[in-house]
């Protein structure tokens, strides 16, 4: 592994928690990214199998997606040229885990330069284990349905701690896992691909669980850095005859996993749009929307850190933020009024202590393939070259602006 140490130098942090942790003192402007989406050749894992099965639903296979397991400094690079300071990425079990109870050296090295390239840079790096994907092995054993699942996070978190946690300086266990449970388990475009709900409600219950025991894995090895969960959550409106049916919704994706995560040191707020539910399901607003078909609402990053924060009584970070927009202005325009929205939140007095710009580069978006362009950086579909947009040097000058006010 590299050999350059991590700096824990006294005026980078203060302890602002009940617990023994170091925060970073700063605000933290950032963007964030994740291993399979940007990394490329991932075909270990879950979704590299769900992409290429027949009659998949999924738009395009993953390939090499933005090359970042070979071009991570030029990422980092871009990171420092706009002076930010922090960066969140994701680690990939199935590199690290490839078989039971077999772990790569190799990997976690990988991973740990990684870390350290962020620290040569002053970018502060927070680390999520599990982005979507699963090994091969934990999927063909029964993946999140196992009664085993959380155990074999947990070991898994065990050997991530154990490698990297001296230099992690913040970490997310699971990201999205209420995602997880409703597009595997309730709409079936993600796998296993199923289609009920009470698969997507013990699913759910089945990950508050493996964040608990992830994240008690990694409080048991080296280093002080806050461990939160990173929990998708919108701004809802039912339709009239959709209450009760919107009611049950919120309660399995949002408030179950806000009330059971009261002993975590932060919450991770993960929000894009306003969702609208009518008696037969997701009511079409005819406002204006997105590449993603989201209904174009950047209020929700107000309304949802508000919610976070009065659930939950933890400081708030946005882990990811973000527009799938091909209109550069359309994305200026969003990201203008989320930060509007943080500021307006802080305003009011919630602990928001960070600001994840989701993402960094156009990548793989999953189901959707490589449509959607979430990136404030394109990337050439075959040379793998990175241009900044104009939203680069925009959230650049809006996150020094802020930071000196």
């Amino acid at each position: 592994m590299s050999s350059v140490s991590h700096p824990r130098a006294a005026d980078r942090f203060s302890a602002m928690t009940t617990r023994d942790v170091d925060f970073p003192s700063p605000f933290l402007w950032g963007t964030a990214t994740s291993g399979y989406q940007i990394e490329g050749g991932g075909t270990n894992t879950d979704w590299w199998r769900f992409e290429h099965a027949v009659g998949t639903t999924t738009a395009e296979p993953c390939g090499d997606a933005c090359d970042s397991w070979h071009r991570y400094e030029e990422d980092l690079d871009i990171v420092a040229s706009l002076g930010l300071n922090a960066y969140r990425f994701s680690v990939e079990w199935a590199r690290i885990e490839p078989e039971q109870g077999h772990f790569s050296h190799d990997a976690l090295e990988h991973y740990r330069d990684v870390i350290d390239a962020c620290h040569r840079r002053s970018i502060l790096a927070v680390v999520t284990l599990h982005h979507f994907t699963l090994p091969l092995w934990v999927a063909d054993a029964g993946g999140f349905e196992s009664p085993d699942i959380a155990t074999w996070m947990g070991n898994y978190a065990h050997v991530v701690g154990d490698a990297l946690g001296a230099h992690i300086d913040m970490a997310c266990p699971i990201n999205e896992p209420n995602i997880v449970a409703l597009m595997g388990y309730l709409i079936g475009h993600f796998p296993p691909a199923a289609t009920d709900w009470d698969r997507f409600s013990k699913v759910n219950a089945t990950m508050r669980a493996c964040q608990r025991t992830m994240r008690d894995a990694l409080r048991a090895g080296p280093g002080n850095y806050p461990i939160g969960l990173s929990l998708s959550m919108h701004e809802y409106e039912a339709m009239p005859g959709a209450e009760e049916v919107l009611a049950m919704l919120i309660d399995e994706m949002e408030d179950q996993y806000l009330s059971a995560m009261d002993d975590d040191d932060f919450i991770g707020v993960q929000c894009y749009t306003k969702i609208q539910i009518g008696p037969d399901g997701l009511f079409q607003s005819t406002g204006e929307l997105t590449e993603m078909g989201y209904l174009f609402w950047p209020q929700c990053v107000e309304y949802t850190v508000k919610k976070a924060a009065a659930a939950t009584g933890l400081p708030v970070y946005v882990t990811e933020n973000g527009i799938g927009t091909n209109d550069d202005t359309q994305r200026i325009r969003y990201l203008t009024e989320a930060l509007r929205g943080v500021r307006n939140a802080q305003g009011s007095g919630v602990d928001v202590r960070g600001y994840f710009q989701w993402s960094l580069l156009d990548n793989f978006e999953w189901a959707l393939g490589y449509g959607p362009k979430f990136g404030i950086v394109a990337v050439d579909r075959t040379t793998f070259e990175r241009t900044a947009k104009p939203s680069a040097q925009w959230y650049a000058e809006a996150a020094r602006a802020r930071s000196t006010s």
